[in-house]
């Protein structure tokens, strides 16, 4: 049976109370309406039409995968599997249509019945299988990101266009995003208040046994439960991919935890029994807002993980305080004030409304700076190669008098679209990306141009938009030069290993196909495996480790970068530099630092101080309507102990 509304302590009456009571009982959209506040008084970019629409659009995936997993939150489970479900769901759409000929609506419905089937898989092993809920679909979680790489062989696959209008906007201005996004809340809303699973999913996750007496065939219930959030995830798979115009079998990794979160900062209790798909709503709008206007505000990538976390400990927080004030919030389906609920909308509404017209008088008045202003987006700050070009980028920046703001996607390409459309919204001056995918920055490069805004790309090209100019070395090219470096050392015959990057990033692709294309010069070397270890030192380790157990006889290395060779290196002991020779990619300065010291043969350097230097520099110029080239080479150079003492990166 569902959760019944606590009533308030008698002792909260009066004036005072009554409005401690609506803060209590509203803590999500209280948290949200000063935080719209609080970023329209520091940031002028933030209250515009297109930010806005901006932010429903960040928030539509998390909100969607959020609708399932409120679903299973209120029954008292939990689902850590939807985020590689979705993109288990969207790969087997593009996989199914663009290269086994299905027709679109049937991919789609397969898409759907992925979803589906990965639920049911969940809910069998939780009802019948007796497995804890965190385990099950923990397992789900690497089956489904395995098989999406599987399928996709660790590529993206284009998304056909009819879906790809998913992605587009109505009218010129209606993100489809957005609309889908209401669409499955209503949905979501309709099953929780006014479907007999909805009222099982609160008895359930009120008290499970109690339901079970009652007659509640509760293994069928948590079935149904399961596979709706299936469902609600291969949907919200399906928008991410249309957004990017391509399937990603990286996609959404790690926003599980963001929809989890959206569910609890939106009121629902992990104990189960309470939860609204409004309040999700409410919670997933939070998420992006922060996201949103801490970028705006040039946060560092860092704090903002350090924000996002602390806002869920707060939300959290509040919830128990609630609890312990007597006040929860009103389970769906179990009846409530609902004329009540909707003035307070409706006054949150007008409140927020007077309150931000009121600020936006702080930004008005004030006169537009003649400082030129750009935004920086690279794929990650978690590998020194791309620090480096920070720094590049940010020594230039301040040389020629410029306000750069940095961001980090994470190597997340849905992370870095909205970042991208976080620049274009702001009316920044120009645009440099580093692509954590090609294809996937497209639709957000076309924004920008559409805007008028200059676009320069720097180390990865961007596929299916055009950039004012790219900077970039040639990683097919390094590759080849890294092959012919380490077979020449090796006089041409040897027993090799290959350390991949990241599956499906476009670096991980052109290194890998260098090495390949270098090493057919040589047919004397024999590649014994190549294996990824996602540019990682550690799993480098842990991935040179394992290979040295089948093939001791090993005498060279080849890794896509640095990080991967360093962890290689750790693995090797005493062998390295001496009977292993092993080449790295990148000419990080820990690199560097191998190859002085001989444990590193070489580095494949691509001087990432340099890459981000010009980029700035070309934007610039790009800006003062100055004539660029449309791509700018920095060569790669082979660093060796002969030469790293002149080399500056």
């Amino acid at each position: 049976m569902a959760t019944d509304t606590l009533k308030s302590k008698a002792g909260a009456s009066g004036a005072p109370g009554a409005f401690r009571r609506l803060l209590l009982d509203n803590g999500a959209l209280t948290a949200l309406i000063v935080l719209v506040i609080a970023l329209s008084a520091l940031s002028g970019d933030f209250l515009t039409t297109d930010n806005l629409l901006n932010i429903g659009v960040q928030a539509a995936v998390t909100a969607i995968l959020a609708f399932g997993v409120t679903f299973v939150i209120v029954s008292a489970g939990i689902d850590l599997s939807v985020g590689s479900v979705a993109a288990l769901s969207a790969t087997m759409l593009a996989w199914s249509a663009t290269q086994h000929g299905v027709p679109v609506v049937l991919a789609v419905l397969l898409a759907v019945a992925t979803g589906v089937v990965a639920g049911l898989v969940n809910g069998f092993l939780i009802a019948y299988g007796k497995l804890p809920p965190f385990i099950a679909t923990l397992a789900m979680l690497s089956v489904g990101r395995g098989l999406a790489l599987v399928i996709s062989q660790g590529s993206p696959i284009a998304f056909p266009d009819s879906v790809s209008h998913l992605g587009d906007t109505l009218g010129g201005w209606l993100p489809v995003p957005v609309l889908v996004m209401v669409v499955m809340g209503l949905v979501a809303a309709l099953v929780l208040g006014r479907t007999y699973i909805g009222r099982s999913m609160y008895a359930i996750g009120g008290n499970e046994e109690a339901a079970r007496l009652s007659g509640l065939r509760v293994p069928k219930q948590k079935l149904a439960i399961y596979a709706l959030s299936g469902l609600f995830a291969a949907v919200a798979g399906i928008v991410l991919a249309a957004r990017l115009s391509s399937a990603q079998p990286q996609a959404a990794d790690g926003y599980e935890l963001d929809a989890i979160a959206a569910v609890v900062i939106g009121g629902a209790s992990l104990a189960g029994g309470t939860g609204k798909a409004s309040g999700t709503l409410i919670g997933a709008l939070i998420l992006a807002v922060l996201r949103n206007g801490l970028n705006l505000l040039s946060v560092s990538a860092f704090w903002q993980q350090v924000v996002i976390g602390v806002v869920i400990a707060l939300a959290v927080l509040l919830d128990t305080v609630r609890r312990k004030a007597g006040a929860t919030p009103v389970a769906a389906g179990a009846g409530g004030p609902k004329g009540k609920q909707a003035v307070t909308y409706a006054l949150a509404a007008v409140v927020t409304v007077a309150i931000v017209g009121a600020t936006s008088f702080l930004h008005g008045g004030s006169p537009s700076s003649t400082t030129p202003r750009m935004g920086l987006s690279l794929s990650t700050l978690n590998n020194p190669f791309f620090v480096q070009i920070r720094a590049g980028a940010q020594a230039e920046a301040k040389k020629l008098g410029v306000d750069l703001t940095v961001t980090d996607a994470q190597n997340d390409a849905s992370q870095q679209a909205n970042q991208l459309q976080n620049f274009t919204s702001s009316g920044l001056g120009a645009v440099i990306v580093n692509p954590v995918d090609s294809d996937a920055a497209g639709n957000s490069v076309k924004a920008a141009d559409k805007a008028g805004i200059p676009v320069v790309a720097v180390d990865r090209g961007v596929n299916h938009a055009s950039v004012d100019t790219l900077v970039a070395s040639d990683n097919v090219a390094g590759g080849e030069l890294a092959a012919k470096t380490i077979a020449e050392k090796l006089g041409g015959k040897g027993r090799i290993v290959i350390l991949q990057g990241q599956a499906g990033t476009s670096a991980a692709r052109e290194r890998a196909a260098g090495f390949a294309e270098g090493l057919k010069a040589y047919p004397g070397i024999q590649v014994l495996a190549q294996q990824p270890a996602d540019f990682d030192r550690t799993k480098g380790l842990d991935v040179m480790s394992n290979l040295l157990q089948a093939h001791p006889d090993v005498q060279g290395v080849i890794a896509a970068n640095d990080e991967m060779a360093l962890g290689a290196i750790k693995a090797l002991g005493s062998k390295a530099g001496k009977s292993v020779q092993v080449v790295g990619f990148d000419g990080t300065p820990d690199g560097l630092t191998a190859v002085k010291d001989g444990t590193l043969y070489a580095s494949v350097a691509q001087q990432p101080s340099q890459l981000g230097r010009i980029a700035v520099d070309n934007a610039l110029k790009a800006v003062r309507g100055e004539k660029v080239g449309p791509t700018v080479k920095v060569p790669v150079k082979v660093v060796t102990k002969d030469n790293v003492a002149g080399f500056s990166g």
